[in-house]
Formats: C-alpha cells, sequence, structure tokens
C-alpha cells in the first residue's frame, strides 16, 4: 500500500458550536462550514484532511476532525490527473465543472467542495486516490458524468443532458488542454485515466445482434477519442505578417479500467438469472476485447505508457469472500462501513477506499 500524504501547511481544530449532523453526513474537512459534531449515537470520525464522517460510535464526547488550511501557486502541482470519464459515469463522478473553481493546493478537486457529488455521498475511489493514495501533489479534474455513455449515438443515456465521453473529452479539448497558466500541465506528469462502459453495457445487454461486433464498435469509438488527446494540439498565433505555430504537450499516460461484474449488484440481483447471464457475458467479452485494445494501442503510438485496474477481478475477489474485506455479505445495501453497496447499483465508500487504495498500488510510483 502507498502511503499517505496530507497536502497541508497548517492544521487546527474545527468549531463545535455548530448544530449536529446526520448519520453518516460530513462533519469537517477543507472549506466545511457545516455541523462538525453529530447526533447521538454517531462520532465526528477523521477520515483525511477534506473529510470527516459521522459513524456509529460510542463516544460521550464529540470528537474533533482537522481542518486544513493551505495556499500556492497552481505550479506547484507535481502531477495532473485528468479523469476523462474513470467510470466515465456515477462510479467516477464528483460533480466536476471545468468552468467553476479549478484544483489548487488544499482544494485539489477544485469545485464543488469535497467529497463533490457522488453516487452514493461519501468519498469515491477518485477522491481516495487524489487526497491519500499516491505520492505527489496531485490535481485532479474529474470530467465524468453519472450516467454517461461512450457516445450517445451508440447507446443512448437514461437522459439527453448526460455528457458522453465524447462530451468529456471535447470539455477538455476546449478548456485546458492547451495549458493555460491556471493548469501548466505536461506530458511527463500528467495522467490520463477512463472507466467507461458500464452503462454502455447495461443500457444495451439486452438487444438482440451481434454482441461482439457492437462491442468492437463501442471500443473503436472510445479509443478514437484516446487517439485526439494523442495527438499533438498544434495552436495558431497570428501576429500581423507573422504566423506562429505552438506545438504543446499531449496526452502520454493512461490508466484503464474494465468494466466490473454490475451483473452482482442488488438492482440485477432482482432481475431473472438469464437476464444476469446476458449481462455477465457481454461485460467479460467487452473486458477481453478492452484489454486487446489496450495493448494495440500501446504498440501503435510510441512513447505512451498504459496502466490497467481490473475492476471486475477487484469487485469479484470481495463479493467472493466480502466477510475477509469487512463486509457483512455481498448482497447488503445503505450506509455503513461495513456495506459494499452504497445503493443497489453503485458501491459505498468504504469499497471505494479499496479501490483507491488498489489504483494507487497500480500507479506507484512512476507517474507521481
Amino acid at each position: 500500500m502507498l502511503r499517505s500524504i496530507s497536502l497541508v501547511t497548517l492544521v487546527g481544530l474545527v468549531s463545535t458550536t455548530l448544530a449536529q449532523g446526520g448519520a453518516y453526513s460530513q462533519c469537517g474537512g477543507i472549506g466545511w462550514t457545516g455541523p462538525t459534531t453529530c447526533v447521538s449515537g454517531y462520532v465526528c470520525t477523521y477520515s483525511n484532511d477534506w473529510y470527516s464522517q459521522c459513524i456509529p460510535g460510542t463516544a460521550t464526547t464529540a470528537t474533533t476532525s482537522k481542518t486544513t488550511t493551505s495556499s500556492g501557486p497552481v505550479a506547484t502541482a507535481k502531477a495532473y490527473w485528468f479523469s476523462l470519464s474513470p467510470s466515465g459515469d456515477s462510479y467516477t463522478q464528483t460533480g466536476f465543472s471545468p468552468t467553476g473553481t479549478l484544483p489548487t493546493t488544499g482544494n485539489p478537486l477544485g469545485n464543488p467542495p469535497y467529497p463533490g457529488w457522488t453516487a452514493t455521498g461519501g468519498e469515491n475511489w477518485v477522491d481516495y486516490v487524489t487526497t491519500a493514495y499516491n505520492r505527489s501533489l496531485l490535481f485532479t479534474y474529474n470530467y465524468a458524468y453519472g450516467g454517461a455513455t461512450i457516445d450517445a449515438n451508440l447507446v443512448q443515456p437514461y437522459t439527453p443532458t448526460v455528457l458522453s465521453l465524447t462530451d468529456q473529452v471535447n470539455q477538455f479539448l476546449n478548456s485546458v488542454a492547451s495549458k493555460p497558466a491556471s493548469t501548466p500541465w505536461t506530458s511527463s506528469n500528467a495522467l490520463f485515466s477512463i472507466w467507461i462502459g458500464i452503462n454502455d453495457i447495461g443500457n444495451s445487454y439486452y438487444l438482440s445482434g451481434d454482441r461482439a461486433a457492437f462491442s468492437d464498435t463501442l471500443l473503436n469509438a472510445e479509443f478514437a477519442l484516446v487517439q485526439k488527446l494523442v495527438r499533438l494540439l498544434v495552436h495558431i498565433l497570428v501576429i500581423p505578417a507573422k504566423i506562429h505555430l505552438t506545438i504543446s504537450s499531449s496526452a502520454r499516460n493512461f490508466l484503464f479500467v474494465n468494466v466490473p461484474c454490475i451483473d452482482r449488484s442488488p438492482l440485477m440481483l432482482a432481475q431473472p438469472a438469464a437476464s444476469r447471464a446476458a449481462e455477465k457475458a457481454v461485460i467479460e467479452g467487452f473486458n477481453s476485447k478492452l484489454a486487446a485494445k489496450i495493448s494495440a494501442f500501446k504498440s501503435a503510438n510510441s512513447g505512451v505508457s498504459t496502466w490497467s485496474w481490473d475492476s471486475y477481478g477487484s469487485f469479484t475477489t470481495i463479493l467472493n469472500s466480502p466477510t475477509t474485506y469487512g463486509f457483512k455479505d455481498a448482497t447488503s445495501y445503505g450506509s455503513g462501513t461495513n456495506i459494499f453497496w452504497g445503493n443497489d447499483y453503485h458501491p459505498g465508500s468504504s469499497a471505494h477506499k479499496i479501490f483507491g487504495q488498489q489504483v494507487g498500488s497500480v500507479l506507484g510510483s512512476t507517474i507521481w
């Protein structure tokens, strides 16, 4: 396990005079202005410098949670993490807006306030990797959007307003891709992560047709977007009687994540066995093709480095032996540190903490 680091310069105590927080609500952290004590039966427990949470406890006096302040120029960042749909969907979303507050020292995920708008309310794997499981000051630009698919023209999301992976890549290309002063990333210190396919499969596994061929279509669309990130970004500056071409950094480091066994989610467990089997087969076929795509992509692009986190294997290992990992079973969902599923389709924060640790280990110190 990688060591946790604290991106802070000053530690103090939060005032405990505010109203009490409810069960499993946030009760402290950088920028937190809400309640710092909890209702009876719950204790405000420090998780990291950006997040403390009301969890079951028997303490008779309120515990204090850390809060921090820190400042410094954006240029002090040692690494940039561009989360382009690192689930491309709700498994990764934190609600980041590229037009809002950008990441800085002391606020490494920018907007909204930590831990962001996650699927189950608490920290997710992006939060954990950014604030704990790394070895550098890390700024995260998380473009993931709940309900996203690779391309809405191939698989429609649950509502037309959802930003697909295509939209997310374009958000990046139209904002900080040009390395503005606010975000002076380089090819060597930037990581681009993509975790997509959950909704592409969940919204289409039951359709008729050649599933293998359709997985190829989906992955071809995904890697066409990846290739756009690899191409050098050329900027043309026109000055009277002169034209200057400036070549900026391009994406060279990629983390890919496959599709987990969502056929084992409580939502799918309520469906007929035939439906679960059909979805499982599509997931396994898609993941096999993704591995081949990653290998071919790396071979075809000199200077590109790739990492892979096997979410399918991770979910399977935990769900096959939940008590080994501190969970009471593989099917319950709701609030609680011993519950794997935060709701009937999304893992909770305790599971995401494990995912964050594993991603940190996969990446090691090569980038961060």
